[in-house]
C-alpha cells in the first residue's frame, strides 16, 4: 500500500547551586508557583534563577534513604546532599558534577553555552534547524520556509512540516556520505550472538554494499518508493540492514518487535497492507528458541482471511536457531535470503525523496486496543535524531556505541540505526539478552568492543541491580565514559547504583525522557554542561519548549507538578496516525489545545530540573489524593531488600481506588510479613500515610517486554483479578512470569 501523509519562548531555567533548606515533605503544590494564562510567555532565564534562589522548598519529590540503600546504591562520592530527618535526603538538592575534564572536552561545556544554544534554537528556530541541516546530503534545498505549523486545533487541522520542497534520503546520509567522507574502512556495527562466541562485524563500506543488495531484491520483485514493508526480524545485522534498505528506495518500513503474537502481527498487516516481509526462521534468546517463521505464517493466514495477502516473505536462515529442514515452507511465496540477495549487485541508485515523504510506520499499543501507526517522515527525523545523539551522549568519532534495545521500538530506530550511523558512529547490536548466560553479559560486551558510551533501560539497571555486585566488578568496564537510561523514569537508587558501581562514579548519565512520538530525546542532560541529579531527566533539548499545565491548560511557572506538554513543534515530531488522523488530533492535541499532550505527569523543582512521574493514566486518586505511580514505585525502590517494584491502582470501596504494590525482591531474601510491614513503612515516611499500599504482591518478576518496558495493563488484570481479560502477552520477555504472579495472588 502506497503511504503519504501531508511563537516565542525562552530558554529552560538553571541554577547549578546546592541549595540548603528543610522540607516539611508536603505533596501538595508548592509555595511560590503560579499560574499564568496559556496565552502568556513566560519569564525570561535571568528572572526564574534570581526567584528560584528565594524560592522555598516545601515540595519534596524522589526522596530515599540514604542509609539504607544496597551496595553500589549509596552516597555519590562528589554530592553535596542534604540530610533531612532520619537519613532522608532529598533528591533535589542532589548535584552531581561532571568532572572539569570531561567538561573541557564536551561538545557543550558549560549552562552557559546550552542556555545560549537553546535561546536561538527559540527565537530562530528555522535558523537553528536549517543551519544543522545544512550540513547533510541534500539533492535539493527546501524552499524559504522552514517549518510549516499548526498546533491549535481551534485554529484548524493539525499539520507540522520542516524543510518541505527538500530532497533528501536518510540511507545516503547513513551510509553513502560517510564512506565518501573516508570512513569506508570503518566499523559500523559489531554484532554479538546470543552465545558467547558467536559474532561478526562490518565496515561502512560492506554494509553500503549488503544494503544495495537487498535494496537490488526489494526493487526487483515489485517495491516502489511509497510503499509499506513488514519487518519481523530479531537483532541480526539484517535488521539495520532491511530498514536501511527500504529508505534507501523510499519504501515505507514498519518493523514489529520479534516477539509479538500471530494475532498482533495481523493486526499491523492489515492495517499497512505490505508489499511484502521479511522475517527469519527462528530466534534464540537465552535458552529459549522462538520459532518466528511459523509466528508469520500465521499471521499471514489470519491477514488474508481479512482480504489482504502478501506475495512474498523472505526468510533469513538463522542457523544457529534452527534448520531450514525444521522450518515450515510455502512455495511460491517464501524465499530463502541467503538463496537470493548475494547475487544482487552490491550497488543501487538512490530514490531521493521530498523531506515530508514517510519514512517509517511504527505501531503503538493504544488505549482503545487498535494499536497506533504512528508515522515518522524523512527530513526533520533524520536532522533531529543525528543533533539529538550527537550532543545527549557527547558523541566522539573514536566512540564505540551499544543501545541495548531492539529495533522493534523507537529507541532501536533512532539510536540503533539512524542517530548513530547518521553521525558516522560504530554501533554493537546485541541479539541475545543482557543477562545470559549470567548477569556479567553485559560488562562483558562493554568490555570485549571497548564500549564508551552504554544506553540502556530503567528495569535493566534494576533487574542486575538484584545480583551480587561481583558480576559488575568481575568486569573492566574502563572504556565506559558516558550512560545513558531510556523507557521509563529511573528512580534514584538505580541512577546511584548505575552511576557509582556501573560508572565507577565517574560517568554522567543521560536520563533521557522522550516517546514514539517525538521521535528522538526532549529532556535530556547534555553531559558535560551542568550538573545532574539522580532520577531527573534535567533539562529541554535544543528547539523543545516544556510545559507544565493545570487540569484547565493553564501553564504553571515555578515549582510545581501538573501535565506535561510541548509547545511548538520540533523537527523530529511524528506527523500524523497512520489512516486517522482523527484520533491523531484527539489524542495529542485536543486534551489542552495549542499543545502536544505527552500523557506524561511532571514535577519542575526549585532548580527548575524536570522529573517525570509516569503515565497520567498511571496517576492513582487515593480519597482526594493524585499520586504518581512512579512516585510510590521509587519509595519501594529504596527498601534495601527491594530489586524493583510496580505499582497500579485498584478499585476501593471506601478509597476510591486503592495501591496495589509488585515487589521483586533482592535475590534471596524471603518474603515475610514483617518485611511488608517494613516495605508499607517506607512509604509512609518517604512520601505520606496516604500513600501507603493497600496491597504487597511478591513478584518472583515483572512482566516485561524485551525492551525493558513493564507492562502494567496486565499488572492491573491480575490485581483486579481480572484474569480473562489479560489479552496477549506474547511481546513479554518471559511469558510465565504471568502464571507466576497469578499463582502468587493470595500468598
Amino acid at each position: 500500500m502506497k503511504i503519504g501523509c501531508s511563537s516565542s519562548s525562552s530558554s529552560p531555567l538553571l541554577a547549578v547551586v546546592s541549595i540548603s533548606g528543610s522540607s516539611d515533605l508536603k505533596t501538595s503544590g508548592s509555595l511560590g508557583s503560579r499560574i499564568l494564562p496559556a496565552s502568556q510567555s513566560r519569564s525570561s532565564p535571568l528572572d526564574r534563577l534570581l526567584r528560584c534562589k528565594t524560592m522555598s522548598s516545601n515540595h519534596l519529590r524522589h526522596v530515599e534513604s540514604m542509609s539504607l540503600l544496597p551496595s553500589g546504591a549509596g552516597k555519590i562520592s562528589q554530592l553535596n546532599a542534604v540530610v533531612l530527618g532520619e537519613s532522608i535526603a532529598s533528591e533535589e538538592n542532589d548535584l552531581v558534577f561532571p568532572s572539569k575534564e570531561f567538561s573541557s572536552q564536551a561538545l557543550v561545556s558549560s549552562p552557559q553555552q546550552y542556555m545560549e544554544m537553546h535561546k536561538r534554537s527559540m527565537e530562530d528556530p528555522a535558523g537553528f534547524w536549517s543551519g544543522i541541516a545544512s550540513e547533510f546530503h541534500w539533492k535539493q534545498k527546501w524552499g524559504d520556509q522552514v517549518v510549516s505549523e499548526n498546533l491549535d486545533v481551534r485554529k484548524g487541522p493539525i499539520h507540522i512540516e520542516w524543510f518541505k520542497g527538500g530532497i533528501t534520503n536518510i540511507c545516503y546520509n547513513c551510509l553513502d556520505k560517510n564512506v565518501e567522507a573516508g570512513l569506508g574502512d570503518k566499523t559500523a556495527m559489531f554484532w554479538e550472538g546470543n552465545e558467547r562466541d558467536v559474532d561478526a562485524s562490518l565496515t561502512y563500506s560492506q554494509l553500503l554494499q549488503q544494503v544495495c543488495q537487498l535494496a537490488n531484491y526489494l526493487k526487483d520483485v515489485g517495491v516502489k518508493k511509497g510503499d509499506a514493508v513488514v519487518i519481523y526480524l530479531p537483532m541480526l545485522m539484517e535488521l539495520p540492514i532491511a530498514m536501511l534498505a527500504c529508505a534507501r528506495i523510499g519504501a515505507v518500513h514498519s518493523v514489529v518487535f520479534a516477539g509479538f503474537s500471530a494475532d498482533s502481527l495481523a493486526q499491523r498487516i492489515i492495517d499497512c497492507k505490505p508489499k511484502l516481509i521479511l522475517t527469519c526462521n527462528a530466534v534464540k534468546r537465552g535458552p529459549k528458541t522462538i520459532n518466528l517463521k511459523a509466528i508469520v505464517d500465521a499471521a499471514l493466514d489470519i491477514s488474508s482471511k481479512d482480504g489482504v495477502s502478501v506475495d512474498v516473505c523472505l526468510t533469513y536462515d538463522n542457523s544457529s536457531a534452527t534448520t531450514r529442514e525444521n522450518t515450515k515452507w510455502q512455495n511460491g511465496r517464501d524465499v530463502w535470503w541467503q538463496d537470493v540477495i548475494p547475487k544482487y549487485p552490491t550497488s543501487c541508485e538512490v530514490e531521493w525523496v521530498d523531506a515530508e515523504d514517510p519514512l517509517f510506520l511504527l505501531y503503538t499499543s493504544g488505549s482503545t486496543g487498535k494499536p497506533k501507526g504512528v508515522l515518522h517522515t524523512t527530513g526533520g527525523y533524520m536532522v533531529y535524531t543525528a543533533t539529538t545523539f550527537k550532543y545527549a551522549f557527547d558523541y566522539k568519532s573514536t566512540d564505540v556505541y551499544w543501545c541495548t534495545a531492539d529495533c522493534g521500538w523507537i529507541t532501536g530506530h533512532s539510536y540503533v540505526t539512524y542517530g548513530p550511523m547518521l553521525n558516522g558512529a560504530t554501533v554493537v547490536v546485541f541479539e541475545g539478552t543482557p543477562n545470559y548466560p549470567d548477569s556479567g553479559r553485559c560488562w562483558e560486551i562493554v568490555d570485549k568492543y571497548k564500549v564508551s558510551i552504554f544506553y540502556t533501560a530503567p528495569t535493566l539497571v534494576r533487574s542486575l541491580m538484584r545480583d551480587d555486585d561481583k558480576f559488575v566488578t568481575n568486569h573492566s568496564r574502563k572504556s565506559l565514559r558516558v550512560l545513558g537510561s531510556v523507557g521509563e523514569p529511573i528512580n534514584p537508587s538505580a541512577w546511584r547504583w548505575f552511576f557509582n558501581l556501573v560508572g565507577d562514579s565517574r560517568c554522567p548519565i543521560s536520563d533521557t525522557w522522550w516517546q514514539t512520538e517525538t521521535g528522538g530525546f526532549m529532556l535530556t542532560p547534555l553531559p558535560g554542561a551542568w550538573p545532574q541529579k539522580p532520577g531527573s531527566a534535567t533539562f529541554p533539548f535544543f528547539g523543545v519548549q516544556p510545559v507544565i499545565v493545570d487540569e484547565k491548560g493553564n501553564e504553571i511557572e515555578g515549582e510545581c507538578s501538573g501535565f506535561l506538554c510541548v509547545k511548538g513543534s520540533w523537527p523530529g515530531a511524528f506527523r500524523t496516525l497512520f489512516g486517522d488522523h482523527e484520533r491523531y488530533e484527539t489524542t495529542y492535541f485536543k486534551p489542552f489545545a495549542g499543545y502536544y499532550f505527552s500523557g506524561d505527569g511532571c514535577s519542575r523543582d526549585k532548580d527548575g530540573y524536570y522529573w517525570l512521574t509516569g503515565r497520567v493514566d498511571d496517576v492513582i486518586n487515593v480519597s482526594g489524593h493524585r499520586i504518581g505511580t512512579a512516585e510510590v514505585e521509587s519509595a519501594l525502590a529504596s527498601h534495601p531488600q527491594c530489586a524493583e517494584a510496580a505499582v497500579v491502582g485498584v478499585e476501593h470501596e471506601v478509597k476510591g481506588q486503592g495501591i496495589y504494590a509488585f515487589v521483586t525482591l533482592v535475590e534471596g531474601v524471603p518474603y515475610s510479613e514483617e518485611l511488608r510491614k517494613s516495605l508499607v513503612l517506607m512509604v509512609r515516611n518517604q512520601i505520606g500515610a496516604f500513600a501507603a499500599p493497600d496491597r504487597i504482591h511478591w513478584a518472583p518478576g515483572l512482566p516485561k517486554t524485551r525492551s525493558g518496558k513493564i507492562m502494567r495493563r496486565i499488572l492491573r488484570k491480575i490485581a483486579s483479578r481480572q484474569l480473562e481479560e489479560l489479552g496477549d502477552i506474547s511481546t513479554l520477555a518471559d511469558p510465565s512470569v504471568v502464571d507466576q504472579l497469578i499463582a502468587l495472588a493470595d500468598a
